[in-house]
């Protein structure tokens, strides 16, 4: 079983569970399943992974659906397709999205599991007003994927334009280091390739990847030292010096309103 799967069936309190799983010597983990079992703990981990691929694809095509038709709204006015591009991002680029439902933020509806993470980027050269357009266009889908009850889907979206992207690079503020982040696992989904690959040349520049690299790194050695703590250390002391452990910034930061 997974660990939510766990939590489920037998429930408590959901640290102590977790310390169960990690520190006990008769389990096998992240699917966990007793030792001796490894053919149907391999099994339920293809189960897993095999869902989580599904999950990414349909969402990466529904994604491209809603990309494409965007472009096709202002053919007349906006070759959306030449001066724009659209990049996916988070889960679904690692083929590691899932469908348990969760409450969407703003709404309190209910979703289905990873929300679809996508970056619009524009050239300088497209006016203010089309910009505006876009961007409420691309609201007015989300509010109809969140709210029709078959499909019950959430997009988190920004659209910018070049000169916020160069700005972005620069590499020296925590929510320039998001959107660098999302940027440089991004794939295009739709849209300008050569757009595309001009953001991806700008962060090589910069050396982005490098200081991500470096970072993430270092963020492997905290995890490890926080996960040692928090196997071992009394629970009235991890409530009051580290709960914020237990929440992390979230990369949702690059989605919301500047």
């Amino acid at each position: 079983m997974t660990g939510s799967e766990i939590w489920a069936e037998v429930g408590g309190d959901g640290l102590n569970l977790w310390r169960i799983c990690r520190i006990s010597s008769d389990l096998t983990y992240s699917v966990v399943g007793l030792s001796g079992d490894e053919d149907l703990v391999e099994k339920k981990a293809r189960t897993v992974i095999l869902n989580m691929e599904e999950v990414s694809k349909d969402k990466r095509e529904l994604g491209y659906r809603i990309a494409s038709g965007l472009a096709s709204q202002f053919e007349c006015e906006w070759a959306l397709e030449h001066q724009a591009c659209f990049v996916i991002a988070g889960d679904i680029v690692y083929n590691m999205a899932h469908d348990v439902p969760r409450p969407e933020k703003s709404t309190g509806k209910m979703v289905n599991g990873s929300d679809i993470d996508m970056v619009v980027i524009a050239d300088d050269q497209v006016p203010d007003a089309l910009m505006k357009r876009l961007d409420e266009a691309i609201y007015k889908e989300k509010y109809r994927l969140l709210v029709t009850p078959h499909v019950k889907e959430e997009i988190d979206y920004v659209v910018k334009k070049l000169t916020r992207v160069r700005e972005q690079a620069g590499f020296d503020t925590f929510k320039h280091m998001v959107a660098c982040k999302i940027l440089n696992e991004g794939e295009l989904l739709f849209g300008s390739e050569g757009l595309f690959s001009e953001v991806k040349a700008m962060l090589r520049e910069k050396g982005v990847n490098e200081r991500l690299v470096d970072m993430e790194s270092r963020a492997r050695d905290f995890r490890k030292n926080a996960e040692e703590f928090l196997l071992h250390a009394e629970r009235d002391k991890i409530r009051e010096e580290h709960s914020y452990l237990f929440y992390p910034t979230e990369e949702s930061e690059e989605f919301e309103l500047e």
